[in-house]
């Protein structure tokens, strides 16, 4: 069953992409999308907070891209065992405590959660990368 993954970083003065944007290349997504994924969007909503959703094929499928390309960027970037164990323990809440290229001291997400979907509905929209 379709699961989705939500992240939500709160509001903050700096409304750059360079965060996202640094994490995004590393993971090479644009050249290798990952298996399973959907659909993947992020980006600010008029209050500020800057959203990453993503709608996975299955739990299977988020779970193996969290353990396979995003774990081997986090063990390149982490300093500590300390922070990787933490990432292992709450499943990506903090993953931003470390990679974030351009400001690292942002904090996590303030909400992040995985679901199962009752339905996915996809087309496609021209004009919207």
């Amino acid at each position: 069953m379709a699961v989705t993954f939500l992240q939500e970083f709160s509001p903050t003065d700096d409304r750059s992409t360079a965060n996202y944007d640094t994490i995004k290349e590393q993971l090479g997504v644009d050249e290798d999308p990952p298996a399973g994924l959907i659909v993947h969007s992020a980006g600010y909503g008029q209050d500020g907070t800057f959203r990453i959703v993503d709608v996975w094929e299955s739990q299977e499928h988020l779970d193996r891209f969290l353990s396979e390309r995003l774990m081997p960027v986090v063990d390149n970037v982490w300093e500590s065992q300390e922070h990787l164990d933490r990432f292992l323990s709450e499943r990506l809440m903090p993953v931003v405590d470390k990679l974030m290229a351009a400001n690292p001291d942002a904090p996590p997400p303030a909400r992040q959660e995985s679901y199962e979907l009752h339905n996915v509905m996809t087309g496609v929209r021209s004009g919207v990368s």
